[in-house]
C-alpha cells in the first residue's frame, strides 16, 4: 500500500457512511458493517497521493468514505490513460484481490480523500457467510466489464472528436453541473481529458478549441460549460443517436 497521511479523526464508521448505501455493502445488515468496521483502518490521501500502484498485489480492498479518485494505467507509450473515476461508496482493488492477480492500474486521488481498507480475510469471510454481497461483488464486476469493453470499443472506433466529446459527458455526468446546469463542476486540465479520450493534449486543445467556434462549448480557463448538450451528445454517440 502506498504511503498515506494516518488520519487523526476517529475510525469512520460504515452504518454512518453515505456512499454505503449505494455501494456493495448495502445489503449486509448493520451487525456485520459494524464487525468489518472494527477490523478496517483508513487513511487521509492528499490530492495527488496515490492509495495503491499498478503492479503491486492486493492485500484487500479499498472503499472511498469521502473524495474523488481516478483509476489510471500507463500506455505502452507511457502516456497515461485515465480507466475509470470513483467517488464514495466505491470499491476499489477488489477485481485483483479476488483474482489474486495484481493491480492491472493504479488510483490516485483528485482530491483530498478519506478511504477504508479491509483486509482481504475480513472482505472474503463476509462474502462467504453472505450470499447478497456476493451477487452484489458479482454485478459490480459485470459492470466494470461493461465499462472496459466498450471503452476498448471507443479507442478502436471512433474519432478522436467523438472520444472527446464522449469524455465531456462522462466528466459531466460524474461531477455534475454548477448553478447554471451547463458547466461541470470541476476544473479540468486539457492534460486529464487528453487522458480520458486517449488522444494527445495538443490535440485535445484544438478540438475543444473547435467545439467552441460550434458553438458546442463555452471554455473559460479550466471550467468547460457545455453549451449545447444534444449536439455534444450527436457528436459522441453519431450511429446511436441517428438509428432512433
Amino acid at each position: 500500500m502506498a504511503s498515506q497521511n494516518n488520519s487523526k479523526t476517529e475510525k469512520p464508521l460504515c452504518t454512518g457512511c453515505e456512499g454505503c448505501k449505494t455501494s456493495v455493502f448495502s445489503s449486509l445488515p448493520p451487525e456485520i458493517l459494524n464487525l468489518m468496521s472494527a477490523e478496517k483502518t483508513h487513511a487521509v490521501y492528499k490530492k495527488g497521493q496515490v492509495i495503491f500502484y499498478e503492479g503491486n498485489l492486493p492485500h484487500g480492498v479499498f472503499c472511498i468514505f469521502s473524495g474523488k479518485v481516478k483509476i489510471h494505467k500507463l500506455g505502452d507509450d507511457g502516456r497515461e490513460q485515465i480507466v475509470r473515476f470513483a467517488k464514495a461508496g466505491n470499491v476499489l482493488g477488489y477485481r485483483a484481490m479476488l483474482s489474486d492477480e495484481h493491480y492491472y492500474a493504479s488510483a490516485t486521488a483528485l482530491e483530498d480523500s478519506t478511504v477504508c481498507f479491509f483486509p482481504k480475510t475480513v472482505y472474503m469471510n463476509a462474502l462467504k457467510g453472505n450470499p447478497d454481497l456476493a451477487l452484489q461483488t458479482i454485478r459490480l464486476l459485470a459492470a466494470d466489464l461493461r465499462s472496459a469493453e466498450m471503452m476498448v470499443t471507443n479507442m478502436a472506433r471512433k474519432q478522436v472528436k467523438e472520444r472527446i466529446a464522449d469524455a465531456l459527458i462522462m466528466l459531466k455526468d460524474y461531477y455534475g453541473t454548477e448553478d447554471d446546469q451547463q458547466t461541470i463542476n470541476a476544473s479540468l486540465t486539457r492534460e486529464v481529458i487528453a487522458n480520458i479520450a486517449g488522444t494527445s493534449t495538443e490535440t485535445t486543445i484544438r478540438t475543444l478549441a473547435a467545439l467552441q467556434r460550434e458553438k458546442v462549448l463555452g471554455l473559460i480557463g479550466k471550467k468547460i460549460r457545455i453549451v449545447d448538450q444534444h449536439k455534444l451528445e450527436l457528436i459522441a454517440h453519431p450511429v446511436d443517436l441517428n438509428h432512433h
